[in-house]
């Protein structure tokens, strides 16, 4: 049963007691106002009790809401850029270089949030969590074996003659 349907079975509750023990016992038992209840009693006459269920509405779009391409842009240089801030990665992105693209710190950081990318540490954690670029795997470098005892004879022949012109 969701949430809705509570709501509704509620206020179809409010309406059937209200029409045996009166509004105002009705309103005050759950917790309603009397003007509330009659703007539903309204809605009821109008359209039927189907008017009790919640409306479902659409998020409002603001008239001051990045687009989405600013937003992918915002979040892929901070996860190009994971140690920067909110005011250096505005300052950046409002280079030429970067598109001159021209955020607020506030909005690059309130567009971070909705990403779950607004403090550093989440940045980091989701850039360390990818794995790196394939890369061909290198050929095995040729073994090369040195003899010790030539290595280790020279050395001490070349010491041996060069200490011999010394005296201490």
């Amino acid at each position: 049963m969701s949430q809705d349907d509570v709501l509704f079975g509620y206020r179809l509750q409010l309406v059937d007691l209200a029409g045996r023990v009166g509004v105002t016992a009705a309103c005050r038992t759950f917790g309603v106002h009397r003007s509330t209840y009659y703007a539903w009693k309204r809605k009821i006459e109008r359209e039927g009790l189907g008017a009790l269920r919640p409306r479902e509405r659409r998020r409002p779009r603001m008239p001051n809401q990045l687009s989405p391409l600013v937003e992918h842009r915002i979040v892929a240089f901070a996860l190009g850029h994971p140690g920067l801030g909110p005011r250096r990665i505005a300052a950046e992105l409002a280079r030429p270089r970067w598109g001159g693209l021209l955020v607020s710190a506030n909005g690059v950081w309130l567009c971070l949030r909705r990403h779950g990318l607004n403090t550093r540490a989440k940045r980091l954690s989701l850039v360390a969590g990818y794995a790196a670029p394939y890369q061909p795997p290198r050929p095995a470098p040729v073994e090369q074996h040195v003899e010790a005892q030539s290595a280790r004879a020279s050395w001490s022949a070349s010491t041996a003659s060069s200490s011999v012109g010394y005296t201490t």
